[in-house]
């Protein structure tokens, strides 16, 4: 289990039960017995069945109960409405108690798996690859980032500490400080250890040559037209080895075109900023006392 899941679904449960489920504890018997099948009402691709797990356990244990999950799909199935994705079947409060979050978890993981598989499949064929971005949920980029891999897509630098990513904002401060680009950035690989991979983001064809002869691992083309976008490829492949990503407003009817400009990452925010949340829903009967 990731600590994160663990410690998102930790702090889920104490969120929606503080003082524990006043309904459920007021109205059920402590031997009651529920019986609960997870069912997609929609067609999709699964993510979160970790936390899903970590949600029913971890109610267990608060409620006092026992929770057997006799089956569950596992992350990246794909599935259809109507289908039967898992069944959990125990204590009648713990099941209760997990139930809204562990359907909050996979409702909203589901939706990004969904959403991921979607851009994968439209640039199918054309060997560009989907990524996120860190335009993530505060607190669930782990989670997130698992179920975009869920749809097939991959995973961009995981913060802002592990990769070097010089945007448009650095440059405009070096430019204001009167500072060469091409001799900043070559600085950055003097200081860095040499595993380290360094990007850089521009949004104009001009700039590309001070990028270029710093011998970066990656360039970003920002929010370029087509034409340029396929122009800057043509322009970094002749002058370097370095990897070429395009990014900014990429939508799942412009994906497509994108990748034929031969870039080899695309990256997408709206992966992970706008996916809707899927349709499950956790079907329980209550089975009554335990003999």
């Amino acid at each position: 289990m990731n600590p994160t899941t663990a410690a998102v679904v930790a702090a889920a449960l104490a969120e929606d039960a503080p003082w524990g489920d006043v309904t459920s504890e007021a109205l059920l018997p402590e031997d009651a017995l529920a019986d609960a099948q997870l069912v997609a009402r929609e067609p999709g691709v699964l993510a979160g069945t970790d936390a899903a797990r970590e949600a029913f356990t971890r109610a267990a244990g608060l409620t006092g109960g026992s929770l057997d999950l006799l089956e569950l799909a596992g992350d990246g199935t794909r599935f259809t409405a109507g289908q039967a994705l898992g069944r959990v079947r125990g204590q009648a409060r713990a099941v209760l108690r997990a139930e809204r979050v562990a359907l909050n978890l996979l409702q909203h993981l589901s939706g990004i798996a969904t959403h991921a598989a979607q851009f994968v499949e439209a640039v199918a064929g054309t060997g560009a690859r989907i990524v996120d971005t860190r335009k993530t949920t505060p607190g669930l980029r782990a989670l997130e980032r698992a179920a975009v891999r869920a749809g097939g897509g991959h995973n961009h630098r995981w913060s802002l500490s592990d990769a070097v990513l010089v945007k448009d904002n650095h440059l405009a401060v070096l430019l204001a400080e009167g500072l060469d680009v091409t001799t900043a950035l070559r600085g950055v690989r003097a200081r860095v250890p040499h595993t380290t991979r360094i990007e850089v983001e521009v949004d104009r064809l001009d700039q590309l040559d001070a990028v270029l002869a710093a011998d970066v691992d990656v360039v970003m083309l920002d929010n370029f037209p087509l034409p340029d976008l396929a122009e800057g490829v043509r322009v970094v492949r002749a002058r370097s080895r370095a990897l070429v990503e395009a990014s900014g407003g990429v939508r799942l009817d412009t994906v497509r075109a994108i990748a034929g400009t031969g870039v080899d990452l695309i990256s997408v925010g709206a992966l992970t900023q706008n996916s809707r949340t899927l349709d499950l829903g956790l079907d329980t009967t209550v089975r009554g006392a335990r003999a």
